[in-house]
């Protein structure tokens, strides 16, 4: 299997468009606590690349890992699952 293949994706919402073909996705998980065994919710954010400029807050979309693309980005945006509902 080749390496390309290997990338992490990971499914999360968008948050904030913070620049040009920039956004930042979050995305929420459960880890049991070693002692207790309780379920802890978590949640990362990430800055990804849209280079098509189509992501809106609150869309849910598809993020894969990838070469670094400038001093935060590590992801990219793969599609978009779900947009968000318009108001007004």
């Amino acid at each position: 299997m080749s390496d390309r293949n290997k990338r992490r994706s990971i499914t999360g919402t968008v948050t904030s468009r913070s620049g040009d073909k920039s956004v930042k996705v979050t995305y929420d998980y459960k880890i049991r606590h070693p002692l207790y065994k309780k379920e802890i919710k978590k949640k990362t954010v990430v800055h990804a690349h849209d280079e098509s400029n189509e992501c809106g807050v609150g869309d849910r979309v598809m993020i894969m890992e990838t070469r670094p693309l400038s001093k935060l980005k590590r992801f990219r945006v793969v599609e978009i699952l779900q947009k968000a509902p318009v108001i007004g």
